[in-house]
């Protein structure tokens, strides 16, 4: 069986992609010598270099990737060692021009960027294996060694193809699927419009029609792309495995970035031996540490709840969004050891050298444009010995307080055209329950809505609007058997093939939220909606509300306007040993607090009072120990309690009772016992 951690990292990971084919090799002792400086442990080489490794078909130049790993490996550094089959050459195009991805539109895209492959391509799918055998061969035993990784961001920025190639494919993938063609066309309601098909050579990919097409059509090539995308990844990870035996594999994944939502990432966590990310703060003017955070629990659940690696990020800007600030002083160190806290095994980042040409010559890199006398260098190099200092939490857990259900399928089908109101997001309520929670200092663990709830007090579900029968049951059992669990609206409303459940909406949970929905009513742009509730409070909604029926469940806040005026708002369901709350409109932060604090306390979780806002506190526990990682975002100096006495690693500090944690700092206790 292959590892699951990187072989022969005694620490954590620390460094970056490394590409010094874009510099002449006269700089490689020098860029060596400072990634020892800098206190480099693993850096990610080959990743875009097959028009290096085969200048032309059947003709290999190894020699260089030879001398780069012996260097690094002389020296002391790891390497994450890429396959290259996110660029084909430009020899590949021209002999396979076919290989280029077709657009919805019928478009063709060009050779001069990345990711431009069609994944159902036999040509493709031949010389990604070829590249991918060549170089475990050479590779597979090298000292340097530590990981494979495989291709790069899958996704990014193509994940679907409408060609010919993947029509016939499609066929195939819905015969395998399906078993015959009217169990396709039951399944995507083709009575509607006609659009009865009586073989599966009729069958196309969605491409574009006069108006609206049809969604379960749709939802299903999206699958398909996803799958299609998987078969390669697998295909070069079974090539690997072969012959290159114990050495894990992965592919970084882009978790919580809406550019890469196109990605079943529940199910791609299953084939790599090790999960690794790639997250960039998004520069929207939002609380950046938020969406962090987010990514980082979101991934450690894709890892079922094992470490996995930050596998790139950001120095400091990025180029490729509208405006690109530079990251704050000592925001490098508490962006990476936040990620750190919430169970990655180290801090990668892209790239090591920045680069003078192409796309990304504006993104940061830890060694930058002015070199070792600039802030973010001598920053990197702090850094560099604060992650070494940490090397005792290697292999312990992150532990979580709550649950929230998390289901790309339902993304998809939520997101296809024709919904009952364009402004409402379900991205934007996964992040703000997200925030409210992270506000109430809980650490977040994400579960697909088919998985084990049991060991969570509470469970949210921001937005499920595809939820199975399956799912249902298991969000009634859980609830039934104790749990707490809170609900937003447009949830529970169509199976897998988004058809609408059998019965008044919510379909697959109205009996666990113990109410029917006659009718939704979406609010007009700038339109809102007073609630009001217990001890006559109110809150205000907007975007969306609904005409709820009780059927078991018990009224908590009340619409008091609007075309629901007296309708319940908000309800509370006991079933079994559990409560079930439903929120029927959108609410704002602290509307959403309100009842996630009623909630809260449904499940018996206390508030954390005695924490500042901003400051996060997360713990790792293992057969080493149990550490506190503290991560200050605020400009002021902070306090946090300790329920045992510890020593904090970053300081060698002696501690009891509180930790100090300076303004924007991070300190990582290990508590005794």
């Amino acid at each position: 069986m292959p590892e699951t951690t990187p072989r022969g990292l005694t620490g954590l990971a620390f460094g970056g992609d490394y590409n010094p084919e874009q510099w002449p090799e006269h700089m490689w002792q020098e860029d060596v010598r400072l990634m020892r400086e800098a206190g480099v442990t693993m850096v990610s080489a080959g990743i875009f270099s097959w028009a290096l490794l085969e200048p032309a078909p059947g003709t290999y130049d190894f020699g260089w990737l030879d001398r780069l790993l012996d260097l690094l490996h002389d020296n002391g550094i790891r390497v994450d060692l890429g396959t290259p089959t996110v660029v084909p050459p430009a020899w590949f195009y021209r002999a396979h021009p076919e290989a280029l991805p077709v657009t919805a539109d019928g478009v063709r895209y060009e050779f001069g960027s990345r990711g431009a492959i069609c994944h159902s391509n036999a040509d493709y799918r031949a010389a990604a294996a070829n590249i991918t055998t060549r170089l475990a061969e050479r590779y597979g035993a090298h000292p340097a060694l530590a990981l494979w990784h495989v291709h790069n961001e899958y996704g990014v920025p193509v994940s679907a193809c409408y060609c010919d190639s993947c029509a016939a494919h499609f066929r195939r993938w819905l015969a395998t699927a399906y078993g015959t063609v009217d169990a396709v066309n039951e399944a995507w309601g083709t009575a509607f419009w006609g659009q009865r098909y009586a073989g599966f050579d009729q069958i196309n990919p969605p491409r574009t029609t006069p108006t609206v097409g049809n969604p379960a059509q749709a939802l299903d090539y999206k699958r398909f792309a996803d799958a299609t995308m998987r078969e390669n990844f697998i295909a070069e990870r079974d090539i690997l495995h072969r012959l290159s035996p114990g050495v894990p594999v992965t592919t970084n994944f882009m978790t919580a970035l809406s550019q890469c939502d196109s990605v079943d990432y529940w199910a791609w966590g299953r084939e790599v031996d090790l999960v690794t990310n790639d997250h960039y703060l998004i520069t929207d003017g939002r609380r950046t540490h938020v969406n962090l955070a987010m990514a980082a629990d979101l991934t450690r659940s894709v890892a079922g709840g094992a470490p996995w690696l930050l596998l790139e990020h950001s120095t400091s800007g990025v180029n490729w969004q509208p405006r690109n600030p530079a990251k704050a002083p000592g925001q490098m160190a508490r962006n990476s050891l936040a990620h750190v806290a919430r169970g990655s095994e180290g801090a990668m980042f892209f790239q090591w050298r920045q680069s003078r040409r192409g796309a990304e010559k504006f993104h940061s890199a830890m060694l930058p444009h002015g070199g070792t006398d600039t802030r973010v260098w001598r920053e990197v190099v702090e850094l560099g010995a604060s992650v070494d200092s940490l090397r005792p939490v290697r292999g312990t857990r992150t532990e979580a307080d709550v649950a929230m259900v998390w289901d790309w399928h339902s993304w998809w089908a939520q997101n296809l055209q024709w919904r009952p109101s364009e402004d409402h997001d379900p991205r934007e309520r996964a992040d703000t329950f997200y925030e409210a929670l992270y506000d109430r200092h809980l650490t977040v663990d994400f579960a697909h809505p088919e998985a084990d709830l049991s060991p969570y007090p509470l469970v949210v579900v921001p937005a499920l609007y595809l939820a199975t029968e399956a799912a249902g049951n298991n969000l009634r059992d859980y609830v039934e058997h104790g749990g707490t669990l809170v609900v937003s609206y447009f949830s529970g409303i169509v199976d897998e093939h988004d058809a609408v459940h059998e019965g008044p909406c919510p379909g697959a949970l109205r009996d666990v939220l113990g109410l029917t929905v006659e009718e939704f009513s979406p609010l007009l742009a700038g339109e809102r909606v007073r609630l009001t509730g217990p001890d006559g409070g109110e809150l205000h909604g907007d975007v969306w509300t609904e005409f709820v029926v009780p059927r078991g469940a018990d009224p908590v806040w009340t619409y008091a306007d609007g075309l629901t005026a007296g309708r319940p708002a908000v309800t509370r369901h006991r079933l079994g040993e559990g409560t079930a709350w439903y929120v029927s409109t959108r609410l704002g932060a602290d509307g959403l607090d309100t009842v996630l604090g009623g909630a809260a306390e449904d499940a018996g979780i206390a508030p954390r009072t005695d924490l500042p806002r901003d400051v996060e506190v997360v713990r790792r526990t293992g057969a080493s120990g149990t550490y506190l990682f503290a991560v200050n975002h605020t400009a002021s100096d902070a306090k946090v309690p300790l329920d045992a006495h510890g020593t904090e690693l970053l300081t060698g500090e002696r501690t009891a009772g509180r930790l100090a944690v300076p303004a924007g700092a991070v300190r990582v206790v290990r508590l005794d016992g």
